[in-house]
């Protein structure tokens, strides 16, 4: 059965009078931070909807970078990743994850996907304290937050019953300008600029940021702006004629 807490939650999400959803998530469900993401574009990467703290959407944003992570995985396996101590993991599992995780200070995530049989919509991530596991109560309220979300976004956000009000209203619409939409553009020009499928460009659009050190969203953007442009050899992308350090490209 679910707490008290996260029933409170579930009714106000279905009525839409969630005015900061990520916040009352987080408190019914004792974590140290949550994370809404919606699946978009060809490559179905992760875009935040909501967040709470700012430690969410850091995290959320080097899940993205680097293209590995609980979030991935329970994209992937249409099922929940549980790391509440991200210290116990193998490091050959997410090698490139878990050393900048515990840069960022976070201990432990567990990850839970939304969908239905093979319809992924988005995942919903928790930041864990990494000194306890979640509790039988704690899975049981983030299963059923799941289940609800799940449900409202598969069915545009409508209140129950049909009723023609807004519903989960911000809470849960997708952002008229998406916040990746860069990246998007930036994995398509790589594309036409490989001759390599969407995934591929958007692969090695994530290499050339984890190995610059930038995030992703600079690199998207100088693509776009066409200060660096892609080349057949891997290790030689060039920049483009507007880079701060005048390559040609």
């Amino acid at each position: 059965m679910i707490s008290d807490g996260m029933a409170e939650v579930l009714r106000s999400l279905r009525l839409g009078e969630a005015g900061d959803p990520a916040r009352a998530c987080a408190r019914a469900l004792g974590a140290a931070g949550v994370a809404l993401s919606l699946l978009v574009g060809a490559e179905r990467t992760a875009e935040p909807l909501w967040y709470h703290p700012d430690l969410s959407a850091r995290f959320e944003e080097l899940q993205f970078t680097l293209g590995e992570g609980p979030g991935p995985d329970a994209v992937r396996t249409g099922s929940p990743v549980l790391e509440p101590d991200l210290a116990r993991v193998r490091a050959e599992r997410w090698p490139a994850l878990l050393p900048a995780a515990r840069e960022l200070g976070v201990h432990g995530v567990c990850c839970f996907p939304l969908g239905i049989g093979a319809i992924r919509v988005g995942v919903l991530t928790l930041l864990c304290d990494g000194e306890r596991w979640l509790s039988p109560q704690q899975y049981t309220d983030a299963a059923a937050l799941t289940a609800v979300l799940t449900g409202l976004l598969l069915n545009g956000g409508r209140r129950d019953g049909g009723g023609g009000g807004p519903g989960l209203g911000a809470a849960l619409e997708s952002p008229s300008v998406l916040s990746r939409a860069v990246v998007h553009q930036a994995t398509g020009m790589i594309s036409a600029q490989l001759d390599v499928s969407i995934q591929e460009a958007l692969l090695r659009l994530r290499a050339h940021a984890y190995s610059s050190e930038r995030p992703l969203g600079e690199i998207a953007a100088d693509v776009v702006a066409r200060r660096l442009r892609f080349n057949d050899d891997f290790d030689d992308d060039v920049s483009g004629p507007y880079s701060p350090d005048g390559g040609k490209g």
